[in-house]
């Protein structure tokens, strides 16, 4: 089964099974987004679940490759200068330098290529921009076992299990890590700030 007919089929699913447990990651998260003003992307919008916690002073573009999502997420950007946009975020949609700031909430341990959609959220963000990232990440080294051996199949239905974010970083040189915190999950989950340089 493929991710977009595994995320058509999760959609109706989803919030109940991920709004409670991740709302306040992603408004410690949200928050570190700087300032008022700007053009922000929303990589892997999903059902909109961070819409509710931001601020009205910007201009926001939810990307996500599940028509099905998108459509829930619009109940949730009522107040909000919000644009859907069905796309690819390892193939981004836009021109160099477009944003101001982005946000990857639970999507790059999704797509199937990590590295290829933090290099493009590089080419898009504009020097000086912020990306914040909420996500499930395996340390260097860490053994993780059970994760590991779930992987294959995880990877194939909703999420990859075995992602180390310093690898994908490593991939995108244009960022410097200026946060990184355990968020959930005895730190399973983290929240990182980078600084697009």
């Amino acid at each position: 089964m493929s991710l977009h007919a595994s995320y058509t089929l999760l959609a109706p699913f989803y919030d109940a099974a991920l709004q409670r447990a991740t709302r306040a990651a992603r408004r410690r998260s949200l928050a570190a987004l700087p300032g008022d003003g700007g053009r922000v992307l929303l990589a892997g919008v999903g059902t909109g679940l961070d819409l509710p916690h931001l601020p009205p002073t910007r201009r926001y573009i939810g990307l996500d490759f599940n028509r099905s999502m998108l459509r829930r997420a619009l109940p949730r950007a009522d107040g909000l200068d919000f644009a859907p946009v069905q796309g690819d975020a390892q193939r981004l949609p836009f021109a160099e330098a477009t944003f101001d700031a982005a946000a990857l909430h639970l999507i790059l341990a999704v797509v199937p290529q990590p590295e290829r959609c933090l290099s493009e959220i590089a080419r898009v963000v504009r020097p000086g921009g912020t990306v914040i990232i909420f996500d499930k990440f395996l340390r260097r080294d860490q053994p993780a076992l059970l994760r590991r051996w779930l992987n294959p199949l995880a990877r194939r239905v909703a999420t990859r299990l075995d992602v180390i974010f310093e690898d994908v970083l490593a991939s995108a040189p244009q960022f410097v890590c200026e946060d990184d915190r355990p968020a959930l999950g005895g730190g399973w989950f983290r929240l990182i700030r980078l600084r697009r340089v």
